[in-house]
């Protein structure tokens, strides 16, 4: 039997797009058929789950009783794989709780597979996120997301300064999330579906929807190149190895 994976994404820094990683992170295990559960701590009111409103749900993260629903039901929850999209400004905090509560140990000691998934801004504000992480991530996987959101200059940071910053993790790899057409991104937006929904031209209720052709070309080939990122780093390996790693087409 698998092992339960968890996927921290978040920031502590708000505007990098946290949210747009976990949705493509759902796609992603969803194409691989690899059964998946998500919890939106934007509480009481969830992005993601306007997206993923069947496997998503709304808590507050701070709060002890959501914190039970959360890792109590790991063992016992049908998706072994829990994605939880953390709030801006508590994904420091939230690494404190889950060493405070033994998790961060239960990691080391391999019975869960933990994951963090980092997204950084431009700013050297999110180097310094990085060095308040890692004294909480221990062995976790590490992921430094580099959100493309817009088109502000990425990542021009002195290279001895960023080494100093990363190479504080045991198992640590870049991702570049590449930057989505603005029209593209305003239209699935507007449609609240996943990103395969929207290629695969289905509105909320899975029914045949009229998008444009030209947008659903621009998110396929944009959340290719997503999807190759994880590919690249072995992602359904690390989560589930036992599973098929083949690559489904959206849409």
């Amino acid at each position: 039997m698998a092992k339960p994976a968890v996927i921290l994404v978040g920031a502590d820094k708000g505007g990098v797009g946290k949210t747009t990683v976990a949705r493509t992170l759902l796609d992603y295990f969803g194409a691989h058929q690899t059964p998946t559960r998500a919890f939106d701590t934007e509480s009481p009111r969830g992005t993601l789950k306007r997206f993923h409103p069947a496997i998503t749900e709304v808590v507050d993260v701070t709060a002890v009783p959501d914190q039970m629903k959360i890792f109590d039901t790991l063992g016992s929850a049908e998706a072994k794989v829990t994605i939880i999209d953390i709030r801006a400004g508590l994904l420091s905090s939230t690494l404190k709780a889950l060493n405070d509560i033994g998790f961060i140990e239960s990691a080391k000691k391999g019975q869960i597979t933990f994951s963090v998934f980092h997204i950084l801004g431009p700013s050297i504000a999110s180097l310094q996120e990085i060095a308040e992480t890692a004294q909480y991530v221990g062995d976790a996987s590490y992921f430094l997301v580099k959100n493309h959101i817009n088109d502000t200059s990425f990542f021009e940071w002195d290279p001895a300064t960023y080494d100093s910053y990363f190479k504080q993790f045991k198992r640590a790899e870049e991702i570049v999330v590449p930057k989505l057409n603005e029209m593209a991104c305003e239209q699935v937006e507007v449609a609240g579906v996943p990103y395969v929904s929207f290629v695969a031209n289905k509105n909320d209720k899975n029914e045949a929807a009229n998008y444009s052709f030209v947008l659903r070309g621009y998110v396929r080939h944009w959340l290719g190149n997503v999807w190759g990122e994880f590919d690249r780093v072995k992602l359904i390996d690390l989560v589930a190895p036992k599973m098929d790693t083949s690559i489904r087409q959206a849409g």
